[in-house]
């Protein structure tokens, strides 16, 4: 059960317990500063009941005493837990409350412990450290008493636990709210999905010490609570319906950690938007380097969140302070992004240290053939072109729109790519694309969630995106609790792998999205729902990812052991799905905002566009200047 105020999570069980074995523990900075804090009355630990959110940053845990108390079968003696988590530390709140006939007498107890492990020896399981020095943490309050409870009363008891950080890299966002639009429509299950996502939204902004309060979203709880190149620009772009202020804050920390020289241990390239920034002060075996540029597709999510911005009516004098970055990105896809020279965008990592794959589906076995063989590299994923193809498009635009040169470049480097991929990637008679080129440029046959990427980047033809949808449709993409990320007639389908048969909740909104845009609206409904019962079954906050077991009556969406919950795109998916249902599409510097909803679209209030709150009701959108028209 997770509890955060970035960059500090706690992770405990569903009684409130925190326990020195598995993940559990709170999180801070790359270490794990909290290990162990389990609550005991008379050396026994008491019955969990039940356990809420209880607003961002708080979570209530309930639990019994049976022993205590009156004799019956009605408990009497009752356990409430408040914890709070604040950047830095934790205050919980401890009530012991009794309807017991006379008083109550109990030894009341808190084990803590601490380790400060790093979160890789965590998540591995191999956790071997223990370095105080230089970390100092410190656990306060009542952590052992003897307490007397009245007939119908209560006593409360706190304890706080504190960390010395003298080297942070990560501090909390500023404080304030994103945009908190109102939903109503038949589906209440949406509502309540949105209301948590803010909430964890709002939780997961960071800045850096040299970013001037420039807030960008933390990946996701526990492993990457940090600035991931890709993470934080998808999330960031699923939000702009709720205003552009943290795409543009996301930007620019990243523009400010831009490649400017060619760095094979780091990946890094002049030009190039980075992957990862993690502490350098935590020595892990096999961690990558602190400043990682490990991505192939961070930096055109760049060019084309800039664009999207500026699209959405974001003060243009910001947008164009941020052109320099812009060429400099646009120069990496034309100079870099290609080392072969065969017209696709592709990665390799050629130290042994960095990541096999780096694309979203970045795990070492994530590109697999239809018959389940791993692919080598370099690699060219399918996804990937489409990005490159629209971003050359994004920026040819802003360049224009800015008054720079090259625009005619980038447009023709569009139609060529798109070109090449129409010869290259197709397979199965021309059902669907391949989900990669390999070394041979042989094409990875098997049908994979990334091909839904492709909808709305351009790169395909309405006939083509037909195709794709149909493919996509199919029951062994559609038929669980959203999208696949591999389709269950794959040979290296699996429903709990990571990446080669699970749900990921950002990578099914997006789908739904395109096919929205595409007007596939049956299709995109279905990964809506399947997203939306997934959302119910995990109590309104989507993890990272979830099992692709099948959806029916008996079977219902199983969790992925190690998921972050909550995670920063899975929570931003729910805007998405809200964006998706409108069929918004704002181009303010053009004077027009276009609609497409589809049916049973929910009425939403407190929408962001150019800077005004608009609304969504009966098919219309009010709220704009009189100078921007609608069309639909």
């Amino acid at each position: 059960m997770p509890t955060l105020a970035a960059p500090t999570s706690a992770l405990s069980g569903p009684d409130g317990q925190i326990r020195a074995a598995g993940v559990q523990g709170v999180f801070h900075a790359d270490r794990r500063v909290l290990s162990l804090a389990v609550l005991h009355l008379d050396g026994r630990e008491p019955e969990p009941i039940g356990h809420a959110q209880a607003g961002p940053g708080a979570t209530r845990f309930v639990s019994l005493a049976r022993w205590l108390g009156n004799p019956g079968p009605d408990p009497t003696v009752r356990v409430d837990r408040l914890r709070r988590v604040r950047p830095g530390g934790l205050d919980e709140t401890i009530t012991l409350s009794s309807t017991a006939s006379s008083p109550v007498t109990a030894s009341f107890m808190l084990s803590t412990a601490s380790d400060l492990a790093p979160i890789d020896a965590v998540k591995s399981g191999s956790v071997d450290f223990s370095d105080k020095s230089d970390f100092p943490v410190r656990i306060t309050g009542d952590l052992h008493r003897t307490v007397t409870i009245p007939p119908g009363g209560s006593v409360v008891l706190q304890w706080s636990l504190d960390v010395d950080d003298p080297h942070a890299v990560m501090f909390p966002g500023p404080r304030g709210d994103f945009a908190r639009p109102v939903v109503t429509g038949p589906d209440r299950r949406l509502t309540r999905l949105l209301d948590q996502s803010l909430d964890d939204l709002a939780a997961l902004r960071l800045t850096t010490a040299i970013d001037d309060g420039d807030t960008f979203l933390g990946a996701g709880v526990p492993w990457y609570l940090t600035l991931f190149g890709r993470d934080s620009l998808w999330a960031a772009r699923m939000m702009l319906p709720l205003g552009t202020e943290l795409a543009v804050g996301t930007l620019r920390v990243l523009a400010r950690r831009q490649g400017t020289k060619i760095d094979p241990e780091t990946g890094e390239a002049p030009g190039k938007i980075m992957h990862e920034l993690r502490r350098s002060d935590v020595e892990v075996e096999g961690r990558l380097p602190a400043v990682y540029y490990g991505t192939i597709d961070a930096t055109p999510l760049w060019i084309s969140l800039l664009h999207d911005a500026w699209r959405w009516g974001h003060d243009p004098a910001e947008i164009a302070a941020l052109m320099p970055a812009l060429e400099a990105a646009l120069g990496w896809l034309g100079e870099h992004a290609d080392p072969d020279g065969d017209g696709f965008l592709e990665y390799l990592d050629a130290t042994g240290r960095g990541l096999a794959n780096q694309g979203w589906k970045d795990s070492h076995d994530a590109v697999r053939f239809h018959d389940g063989r791993i692919a080598e590299g370099p690699i060219a994923l399918a996804e990937v072109q489409g990005y490159a193809y629209r971003a050359a498009l994004d920026g040819a635009a802003l360049l224009d729109a800015f008054g720079l040169s090259g625009a005619p470049r980038w447009r023709l480097f569009s139609e060529r790519l798109a070109s090449r991929f129409r010869e290259a990637f197709w397979v199965d008679g021309g059902r669907y694309p391949a989900l990669a080129l390999d070394r041979d440029k042989r094409p990875v046959d098997s049908l994979t969630s990334n091909i839904g990427h492709l909808l709305g980047t351009g790169i395909l033809t309405a006939s083509e995106e037909a195709r794709v949808a149909a493919a996509l449709a199919s029951e062994g993409m559609s038929g669980g609790y959203g999208l696949r990320t591999m389709s269950a007639d794959d040979g290296g389908f699996a429903p709990l792998s990571y990446h080669c048969g699970s749900v990921w909740a950002h990578d099914t909104a997006i789908v739904a999205a395109g096919l929205a845009r595409a007007g596939f609206a049956a299709e995109a409904e279905r990964l809506i729902d399947g997203l939306l019962s997934a959302g119910e079954a995990f109590g309104f906050r989507l993890p990272e990812l979830y099992a692709g077991d099948a959806r029916s009556d008996i079977n219902r969406p199983m969790p992925y052991p190690a998921s972050c919950h909550p995670q920063a795109w899975a929570a931003a998916a729910s805007v998405l799905i809200v964006q998706a249902q409108l069929g918004l599409d704002p181009d303010i510097p053009n004077g027009v905002v276009r609609l497409r909803p589809l049916p049973d679209a929910p009425t939403v209030t407190g929408l962001v566009i150019a800077g005004r709150p608009v609304t969504f009701t009966d098919g219309r959108l009010t709220g704009l200047s009189d100078a921007i028209s609608i069309e639909k």
